[in-house]
């Protein structure tokens, strides 16, 4: 089985900082807006190298989504950010009715997203965003792993005609995907070859996924893992393929079993081929306050709870 490991940890929220600072400079119709939370958005680059490109909105970010909206018809590319609590849940009819609904090419970057906010607790801790942006209309919804690899997914939404909700967060997590990597919406991306149990995640679970299949290659049972970074559109071949070899699916990510990844690899799954499913997220609750680690612990959210969940999906084929 093909192996990881990582060098260092950094927080995806930067890797979004470092790809909107390389867009300033080789996009000009790139700007940004932000809803008084520049630092936390790591955004201080882009607005130094380009002040005359960035617009501090305050916290009003309703406005902001509006503002960016206009802001497409002369041709800009708004890339907004705050947490995605405010990004999503407290903006949800300017987003469906000014941007989706439109169809406007807004950038919706969200930080600071599911559990691992921390210690600020359950009313900043959204667990519901994915399903929220995913039951829009024409909405692409990405949620990528490791610094590498949001940095990469910043790029390449510039370069996508339409709204976008791009999803990231805020501890330190390991970097495991190659740094100079072409990013592929809706491309799902094998990391390795199972024949036991296919075992699908997004964000912050994919390494957790990795050390669950060394786990489990230790107790003899062989796990293809799969990152799926673009929820929507979902790469329903790759599913379809990995599970006609396993025979059974685990998914695992950062956010209500309602809605988010594991209720579209259900639904791919019921129209062609049904097949045992676990899922690993959380179960129909609101956080509260802690350490990620803590908090990924309690709900669940980890390795030992893929391990688990391989078994017991395992043992119902």
């Amino acid at each position: 089985m093909k192996t990881y490991t990582y060098t260092e940890k950094k927080d995806t929220r930067s890797g979004f900082g470092a790809g909107l600072t390389e867009l300033g400079r080789n996009n000009p119709n790139v700007v940004a807006l932000c809803a008084d939370l520049v630092g936390s958005l790591k955004m201080n680059q882009f607005i130094d190298e380009n002040p005359e490109r960035f617009f501090q909105i305050g916290i009003a970010e309703a406005n902001m989504m509006g503002i960016a909206a206009g802001l497409t018809i002369g041709g800009k590319i708004p890339f907004t950010g705050t947490f995605a609590n405010f990004s999503t849940g407290r903006v949800y009819d300017q987003i469906r009715q000014s941007i989706a609904y439109s169809g406007k090419n807004v950038k919706i970057c969200a930080s600071h997203a599911g559990l691992t906010l921390g210690e600020d607790g359950a009313t900043h801790q959204i667990l519901e965003d994915i399903g929220l942006m995913k039951m829009l209309p024409g909405m692409v919804v990405i949620n990528p792993c490791d610094y590498n690899q949001t940095k990469a997914a910043t790029i390449a939404i510039a370069d996508y005609i339409g709204p976008v909700y791009l999803r990231f967060g805020r501890p330190s997590v390991p970097i495991f995907t190659p740094e100079n990597q072409v990013f592929e919406i809706g491309k799902a991306i094998q990391l390795t070859e199972g024949t036991d149990v296919t075992i699908v995640a997004t964000g912050h679970l994919v390494w957790e996924a990795l050390e669950a299949s060394k786990a489990l290659e230790a107790k003899g049972i062989s796990a293809e893992v799969i990152n799926i970074h673009t929820i929507k559109p979902l790469d329903e071949t790759a599913i379809l393929k990995s599970v006609a070899k396993t025979g059974c699916v685990v998914t695992a990510e950062e956010h209500n079993y309602y809605g988010g990844l594991g209720e579209s690899v259900a639904r791919v799954l019921g129209l062609n081929t049904p097949a045992p499913q676990e899922f690993v997220a959380t179960n129909d609750t609101f956080g509260e306050s802690g350490t990620p680690a803590q908090l990924m612990k309690k709900y669940g959210l980890d390795s030992a709870t893929i391990v688990q969940k391989a078994q017991k999906v395992i043992a119902r084929k």
